[in-house]
């Protein structure tokens, strides 16, 4: 069985001797007994402060949610928001410790904002001449694959920062060590790694407890599939929230499953099979509407090739329904879309390639990450 990072925390007791403690978490927040971090970290060391990032510390919160400061009922300690228009610990919040640690599960996407919450944490313990701390966890999809584009920095976002592709193929402690010292954070950065990791696990071959990081990622099933269809949040297409298969299902009111299904399989994509799917999500896009689709059942994930099948499900998709497909709008005028944010780049919106040229994108970057990406393996 793997022993986590905060599973080790005993053997760095000199890391944290005689130093106010803040903490970075959220329900993922365990050791591999199931026991909070908090509490450990209450009972072991002076925590006295907790950071939320996106989904709230409890995991209670849907995307997008915005909140204030408030008092952990569990623990009587302050929770300060990460999840605001700045995205950082403020100067205040800095004050009031030595050390920051993280102990939270990353979804081994670009896609996800916990890692680019650490990033920031990051910046503001350089500022503010602060130690970061990041117990380590493993990455669910497997440390090994990487696949992807990278990121074009015209179009840096809070889902992709740092010119990294979709599946980068890192624990978390690595995804700090690589911002740290590739992208210039210098930030005092230590690291609490793991025992008896293998790279190439999938979460569910760890021996752990998998826990929600967010409330719309339920099971492994959604980490290895959201590669592949969170590229839709971009669009006016359900990626199956507001289902009990967020990111498995996609659809919308105006498509055909029987003939999606069909011309998706028509593509024999590695590792992956489509299969009509009719839903009707209780809240997000199409609220109450039924929507035809495609199931996404990956029944080789060895072989599944998630962003080469979310970019062939995008290019099918907007083609056959161009009537009526749509990329949402900019959140104002002139600023870059969704789209762009979560493609990280600009030809995929301006459908600017055939997908054999997309593909040959993916390959060509993925190989180009994948050289940059072994100087911080640490397992």
């Amino acid at each position: 069985m793997v022993k986590l990072g905060i599973d080790n925390i005993d053997k760095y007791a000199d890391y944290f001797k005689g130093k106010r403690v803040g903490l970075i978490t959220n329900p993922t927040g365990i050791n591999s007994k199931g026991e909070s971090t908090i509490d450990i970290l209450k009972e072991k060391v002076n925590l006295v402060a907790l950071f939320s990032p996106e989904h709230g510390v409890r995991g209670h919160m849907q995307a997008g949610v915005r909140f204030d400061t408030y008092i952990d009922s569990d623990t009587g300690i302050p929770v300060y928001s990460l999840y605001t228009k700045s995205k950082r610990p403020t100067k205040e919040m800095m004050d009031l410790i030595d050390v920051l640690c993280i102990d939270i599960q990353d979804a081994g996407s670009r896609y996800y904002t916990f890692i680019y919450t650490m990033a920031y944490a990051m910046m503001s313990c350089k500022e503010f001449d602060k130690e970061f701390l990041v117990f380590d966890r493993p990455n669910p999809i497997n440390a090994d694959d990487v696949e992807g584009n990278i990121l074009d920095l015209n179009y840096r976002s809070f889902v992709g920062y740092y010119p990294i592709v979709q599946r980068f193929g890192l624990t978390i402690a690595e995804v700090a060590k690589l911002f740290n010292e590739e992208y210039g954070i210098g930030c005092k950065l230590k690291l609490v790694l793991m025992e008896n990791y293998d790279r190439k696990q999938y979460f569910d071959e760890t021996g752990l407890l998998w826990v929600l990081p967010s409330p719309n990622f339920p099971t492994i099933e959604t980490a290895i599939v959201y590669n592949a269809t969170c590229v839709f949040e971009g669009t006016n297409i359900s990626e199956g929230r507001g289902t009990t298969k967020p990111f498995e299902y996609v659809g919308a009111p105006f498509i055909n499953a029987k003939e999606l299904e069909e011309k998706l399989n028509s593509l024999h994509l590695p590792g992956v099979l489509f299969r009509r799917q009719y839903f009707t999500p209780t809240f997000a896009k199409f609220q109450g509407e039924v929507c035809g689709g495609v199931q996404v059942h990956v029944i080789d994930r060895k072989k599944f090739l998630p962003v080469h099948t979310g970019y062939a499900m995008l290019d099918v998709i907007r083609h056959t329904y161009k009537d009526h497909f749509e990329i949402s709008k900019p959140y104002k005028e002139g600023a870059n879309c969704m789209l762009q944010f979560e493609t990280g780049c600009n030809y995929i919106l301006e459908d600017k390639y055939t997908l054999d040229e997309q593909f040959k994108i993916l390959d060509r970057e993925a190989e180009e990450f994948k050289e940059t990406r072994k100087k911080y393996l640490l397992y």
